[in-house]
């Protein structure tokens, strides 16, 4: 049956198509009838297995899909520059595909990766098809299967010359913010997938404070899932608005038809991962450049997996304290004003890490246009990536978040029910690794002398390491086994 729909809507090969989508699966699918859908383009469409190919053209005759049963037909049908867009798993499908493809393709030609690739992969596969001419882009999707189908936020890399083609193919099908596409050039060969890995990183942190924020209610202050479904939609309409916390609202409203509990108590409590948090923290460790409320995220997710250390816990002494909570409204709010607090701390430091990517590999990033296209679309849109874009029009060259005008009054405002939720949370007995990691970040940003010199001179000690002195220049070392004379480590040569 499948065979014969395909013959009634097949298109004879022909050079028609301006993009073309390779892996049909519900990402590739969605994306294709985003892309037919939007006026000026006509789509390709090519999956390994052909049946898959069928049904999509049988399921959706009104996208007018040129469909191809070979590889070959499906480069054919493309209009030069051939633009064709990848979507299939990660790692070795990946490179099976841009193989085929490459073999095909001429100098000129565009191959995108849509997937969650590593981008060191993606520096690599660049390189390796720039030197014969073909256009490699990297390029970061966002939004989910819905997102996919209504509008994502896209984040690509490659070279200039190729966005020229591919620009306005992604701007037509991007999620729009404020009469804006959520897509920008983001920079060469790897960046737009780094882009993607860091903003799924913030992403993980996102997750985990606001799962922090619930246990926080749920625990200390007795609130129902339905109730904190009705404290989270209220958080929507301030400060706090986002995607995250809509759904996070309409999670704990939902009831289980088989037993009538709410069905976040019937859901195991282990966290799933697909690597893209880890990544990140792989990656700002590399670069030396802290993102403890992420790494603090990923971490969480891994201890709730450790089912057989978890299967003993009964056994573990709390010693714990009763939170005694005499006015609910205000410790609901401080719950709020704690999150917010967090929430700005995760994401000052994944601009950071993009930040420090971006000088490693020499990628010249706008973090504005960054915090614009992650407006809409993407999974960690939110009210205050506006306040984000704000800060970097005001100064392009801005440290930290966490020094800008408004973010520092922002934090300065919940700094009091910051500190009271970690240390009251601490006290009862709540675990809160991503408030608390956040918040000791921020007071070391604000400390004026950290005991990193203990560390510093520990590491003298057994291992000759050196030290810097705070009131001279120079690099030295304390003689620690002989008679502990201080000597200059680097002597002059003049």
């Amino acid at each position: 049956m499948l065979e014969t729909a395909f013959e009634e809507i097949y298109v004879s090969v022909a050079a028609v198509a301006n993009i073309g989508v390779v892996g049909l699966a519900v990402m590739g699918s969605n994306l294709a009838r985003n892309l037919a859908s939007r006026e000026g383009n006509r789509v390709a469409v090519y999956n390994r297995t052909f049946a898959r190919t069928a049904l999509l053209l049988e399921e959706h005759p009104e996208a007018k899909f040129v469909g191809s049963e070979s590889i070959d037909d499906f480069v054919a049908s493309l209009t030069t520059p051939r633009t064709a867009l990848i979507m299939v798993q990660a790692g070795a499908g990946t490179d099976a595909v841009i193989n085929e493809l490459a073999a095909r393709f001429e100098p000129g030609d565009i191959i995108v990766d849509g997937g969650n690739a590593l981008f060191t992969d993606t520096i690599r596969r660049e390189k390796a098809l720039s030197a014969n001419g073909i256009h490699f882009v990297g390029a970061g999707i966002s939004g989910g299967e819905e997102g996919a189908l209504k509008g994502p936020s896209i984040m690509p890399g490659g070279s200039v010359e190729s966005y020229k083609t591919l620009g306005p193919i992604l701007a037509s099908i991007a999620a729009i913010a404020e009469g804006e596409p959520c897509v920008t050039h983001v920079g060469t060969d790897g960046a737009g997938h780094f882009v993607k890995m860091i903003h799924n990183g913030i992403e993980y942190a996102d997750m985990q404070l606001i799962a922090e924020a619930y246990d926080i209610l749920r625990q200390a202050g007795r609130f129902s899932p339905a109730e904190i479904a009705d404290i989270f939609t209220q958080w929507n309409t301030g400060e706090l608005e986002s995607y995250l916390i809509e759904i996070t609202a309409e999670i704990l409203k939902q009831v289980d038809a088989k037993t009538g509990k709410p069905l976040v108590d019937v859901i195991l409590d282990e966290a799933g991962s697909k690597g893209t948090g880890v990544w990140t923290v792989q990656t700002a460790l590399d670069l030396g450049v802290p993102v403890s409320g992420i790494a603090e995220a990923v971490f969480a997710r891994s201890l709730s997996s450790q089912t057989a250390q978890r299967a003993g816990s009964h056994t573990l002494p709390a010693d714990a304290t009763l939170w005694n909570i005499t006015d609910k409204e205000a410790f609901v709010e401080d719950v709020r004003r704690a999150l917010y607090a967090s929430k700005i701390v995760a994401y000052a430091q994944g601009f950071d890490a993009i930040r420090a990517g971006a000088k490693q590999y020499n990628w010249t990033i706008d973090l504005g246009a960054v915090s614009k296209i992650w407006r809409g679309g993407c999974i960690i849109r939110a009210q205050f990536l506006n306040r984000i874009a704000d800060a970097y029009a005001t100064d392009a060259n801005l440290l930290s978040l966490l020094h800008d005008t408004y973010f520092t009054e922002a934090v300065s405002r919940s700094l009091a029910s910051w500190r009271t939720v970690v240390a009251h949370s601490a006290l009862a007995g709540i675990p809160v690794p991503a408030f608390g990691s956040s918040l000791s970040y921020y007071d070391g940003l604000r400390a004026p002398r950290l005991p990193a010199a203990v560390v510093q001179g520990q590491r003298d000690f057994f291992g000759a390491h050196t030290y810097k002195r705070s009131d001279m220049p120079g690099i030295f070392h304390t003689l620690w086994s002989g008679d502990r004379t201080e000597i200059d480590a680097v002597p002059s040569t003049h």
